[in-house]
């Protein structure tokens, strides 16, 4: 996975080894084990234990792993590495990893020789099959029973036709026991737009917009356990509330991720229909206990005006052993406008920026990166997404834009260069100035 996806929390070991999501096979009940396909092909069984492990995680098996500090050493082969990545990926992976491995010394005729060896390996669909928690739609959660107090956080910037609609919503929730804190940077400020609103608001006036430190005012303005976070171009169901709180009260999460749905961009996922393991975090609709923030410290603010606090966010939730789960129904329609948010202050994503001379991908991007997988990782990872992301965000994930993108990335790989040199140099900055991370006090909750 690592000449595959470089960049993942789950090849990072959390510090206290709590919530471990890679379960040796042994550890699976007969029932669990119907939904993986054993591959008893590979040259050693502990490899086909990995095997059996990817499987079971990337197919939702959520449980707590048992820690096993007596696993064995095993090396993996060339024949084990194609192997895998003919059973789960696109064959131009295969070319991709064999370049990797050649750039690192590997004997390029063993590498060749594993391959061919290969050939025959059928592909598998790994998402075909999945598993399903038949006990979830009838589950009577005790902690909605409560009636939880919540605090619904949304940062807004110059979007309050958008902030309207997801107001609407928030106030035709089955579960009505919460704040909404907005943290409005819009400029000219409308406070009597929020009289229209049958809500229990708490709005914080922010006159300079900056969206992580919009997002820190939020959780610590929070009276509630329960942080709900939320952008204002979304559209969500009236059980989207009560569908965070079942999540985490079902799985003993601390995490409750729930899937954005876009309506531009890339294509949805086919994870997205199950719960899994959260192997990112979406500040757009996403429930965080107080203590998460309580132990890791609230977003860091080198992020400012840039993408992927949020993901640094998590990465920091997973290494101090938090459980997140990716949770498909509490979803949320996306519509990602093109006016107002952070798309106006800095980037479409990661690697789109709104102005031509920019540095790319966001440098952000590159400390959060390297700080977490090293400059190789990150360096790996840019290679495979630079070429394909010059075309409009539109276009993201669609064949034409994915040409296009790649021939301007050709003919302009010079400028390319300049704007990747900027990027990893700001980057570098960033990494020596360190984290901006305030820690959250305790304080007096509501109810």
């Amino acid at each position: 996975m690592k000449y595959i996806k470089p960049i993942w929390y789950f090849h990072l070991k959390p510090f206290e080894l709590r919530n471990l999501v890679w379960f040796d096979y042994d550890q699976l009940s007969k029932e669990e084990k119907k939904v993986i396909t054993y591959d008893n092909k590979y040259s050693n069984r502990e490899i086909s234990n990995w095997d059996a492990s990817y499987q079971a995680l990337m197919r939702g098996k959520i449980k707590q792993a048992k820690n096993n500090t007596q696993a064995e050493v095993v090396k993996l082969i060339p024949t084990d590495i194609y192997r895998f990545i003919r059973k789960y990926y696109k064959n131009i992976w295969l070319y991709f990893t064999l370049i990797q491995r050649l750039f690192t010394l590997s004997n390029p005729i063993n590498e060749i020789k594993g391959i061919w060896q290969t050939r025959n390996v059928k592909k598998i669909d790994l998402f075909k099959t999945f598993y399903e928690y038949d006990k979830y739609l009838d589950f009577d959660s005790s902690l909605l029973s409560t009636n939880p107090f919540i605090s619904i956080i949304i940062p807004t910037f110059n979007r309050y036709e958008s902030l309207r609609k997801i107001l609407i919503d928030l106030q035709n929730q089955s579960h009505n026991n919460f704040e909404v804190i907005v943290i409005d940077q819009s400029n000219p400020f409308k406070r009597e737009f929020y009289n229209n609103f049958n809500l229990r608001f708490n709005i914080i006036r922010q006159e300079k917009p900056a969206l992580w430190k919009a997002r820190n005012s939020g959780i610590k303005s929070a009276g509630s356990e329960l942080l709900l976070f939320l952008d204002d171009d979304s559209s969500i169901e009236p059980n989207w509330v009560s569908e965070h709180i079942k999540c985490i009260d079902y799985f003993c999460a601390d995490i409750s991720s729930g899937v954005s749905l876009s309506v531009v961009g890339d294509k949805i996922p086919e994870n997205y229909s199950y719960f899994r393991f959260a192997d990112q975090l979406d500040t757009g609709n996403v429930l965080i206990k107080r203590a998460v923030f309580e132990k890791c410290g609230l977003f860091d603010e080198q992020f400012e005006k840039m993408r992927m606090g949020d993901g640094e966010f998590g990465v920091r939730a997973y290494l101090n052993g938090f459980k997140s789960i990716s949770n498909p129904n509490a979803s949320r329609m996306h519509f990602k406008h093109f006016d107002g948010g952070l798309r106006e202050l800095g980037t479409w994503d990661a690697f789109r920026s709104t102005k031509i001379f920019q540095p790319k991908p966001a440098p952000s991007v590159l400390y959060y990166w390297r700080k977490y997988w090293g400059n190789e990782a990150a360096l790996i990872s840019s290679i495979m997404i630079l070429p394909t992301s010059f075309s409009p965000y539109k276009k993201k994930g669609k064949n034409l834009g994915k040409l296009s993108s790649f021939i301007f990335f050709l003919v302009c790989l010079p400028f390319v260069y300049i704007l990747y040199f900027l990027a990893w140099n700001k980057s570098s900055i960033m990494l020596t100035e360190g984290a901006i991370i305030d820690r959250l006090t305790v304080k007096n909750i509501k109810t």
